[in-house]
């Protein structure tokens, strides 16, 4: 029988009304003939009680214990959505992890996929189990613990199943009807995209874009899953949603597809370091060491000290995750003590935000990079930092500015046009 893999996110399954509600459009692909993994997170806001139970018990709490505790959500409504199906007479079953079992690392909270089995559903998809519900986010250790797979982990649980199976195709049911030229509640020009390349999302949910988790879309890009996000709470059919897909199957690509912004960023600014070989390796592997996140660099001479020095001292600058910055801090200030690094300021800017503006077409046109810049030089928004790939040009500006920012640069790439 042809395969889907169905994925349910927390506010897809909130309460019994919704658990129904999902179950309705998995019976529906059932009797479209279809065999369904359907994949589920916890019913939305349990994983933070979860969480916040741990923290209040063992604030250091042992790693073991923590993923028994929050992989309990999953389980629950894994158990539901089961009995939900079986009320409507559609043979399901429900699955925890380590039934499948879903082998993964032993990196507790950030566990990675080794191999999934398709022994077992298989065998239970034979007897005539139309549905294997299985509970997101979770897998087994090599000693035989429970483990979970970090924040959105359900996603990329999603995807696994759908390369490990082979499925036709991984629905994720959301909140939302589909991916975005960019925030819809940032201008109402946006607009929904039909398809969209595994790159450009990749790149869209690495950028801030909050539809999928980064891992997954990763994973689908390798396996070239076809995903297809849609919402929970309308009726949908073939045509609805956005589907991400391999480039091959878009016929003509914008030249920009989207824009992505984040206002959780910050600019650290070490001020005339020594310009040497090594320095940048230096600076940044005490930053890695620590768990830091650094996205955007440059680097610039110094104007202090230039006269008297030429050449021999720079100014890095690099950009964080805002809740990154206290750590970032404490490493350059650990290397310099140690005599790794030196500097003579470091300077924190936590007023930044990060616009993107993201599209596999502009590996074939050139001049994106000046229409980004003359959009926002119209309105007057000053450019901190740029940074550049073969699909993307991001820059840092004044958090004040961003939605003015997204606001311009949507209008300037006529993105509201399909």
């Amino acid at each position: 029988m042809p395969l889907l893999v169905m994925k349910f996110g927390g506010t897809s399954v909130a309460d019994l009304d919704r658990i129904k509600n999902a179950a309705l459009k998995v019976q529906r692909e059932v009797e479209r003939g279809y065999d369904v993994i359907v994949i589920v997170s916890a019913m939305s806001g349990k994983t933070n009680e979860l969480v916040g139970w741990v923290e209040q018990t063992s604030p250091l709490f042992d790693a073991r214990e923590y993923d028994a505790i929050v992989s309990s959500g999953e389980n629950v409504t894994a158990g539901l959505m089961a009995l939900t199906l079986q009320e409507l007479g559609v043979p399901a079953r429900s699955w925890q992890g380590w039934q499948v079992p879903i082998n993964t690392t032993a990196a507790h909270s950030a566990a990675r996929f080794v191999d999934i089995p398709r022994a077992n559903l298989d065998q239970k998809f034979a007897e005539g189990f139309k549905v294997a519900v299985v509970a997101g986010f979770q897998g087994l250790a090599p000693d035989g613990r429970i483990t979970t797979l970090g924040r959105g982990g359900s996603d990329t649980t999603a995807v696994a199943f759908a390369a490990a199976f082979g499925a036709e195709r991984c629905d994720i049911y959301t909140d939302v009807d589909g991916v975005y030229t960019t925030d819809p509640r940032i201008t109402s020009k946006a607009r929904k995209l039909d398809r969209i390349a595994f790159e450009e999302m990749l790149e869209l949910a690495s950028l801030g874009a909050k539809v999928l988790q980064t891992r997954s879309v990763e994973l689908a890009m390798r396996y070239k899953v076809r995903l297809r996000v849609l919402s929970s709470f309308e009726e949908t059919d073939d045509n609805s949603g956005t589907l991400i897909c391999d480039e091959d199957e878009i016929m003509e690509s914008k030249v920009v597809n989207g824009i992505a912004s984040s206002r959780d960023e910050a600019k650290i600014t070490l001020v005339t370091v020594e310009d040497r070989p090594g320095i940048s390796a230096a600076i940044f592997a005490p930053l890695a060491d620590a768990g830091v996140n650094v996205d955007m660099i440059v680097q610039n001479i110094s104007e202090k000290d230039y006269e008297d020095h030429p050449g021999s001292v720079t100014d890095m600058t690099f950009s964080v995750p805002i809740n990154q910055v206290e750590r970032a801090k404490k490493a350059m200030e650990e290397a310099r003590a140690a005599g790794t690094i030196s500097y003579d300021d470091l300077n924190i800017d936590t007023e930044v935000a990060k616009v993107s503006v993201v599209g596999i077409g502009m590996r074939s046109h050139t001049g994106v990079a000046a229409r980004m810049f003359k959009a926002l030089a119209d309105d007057n928004v000053n450019i901190k930092v740029i940074a550049t790939s073969e699909i993307k040009i991001s820059v840092l500006i004044d958090r004040k500015y961003m939605e003015l920012a997204v606001q311009a640069l949507h209008d300037a790439f006529g993105l509201e046009q399909a």
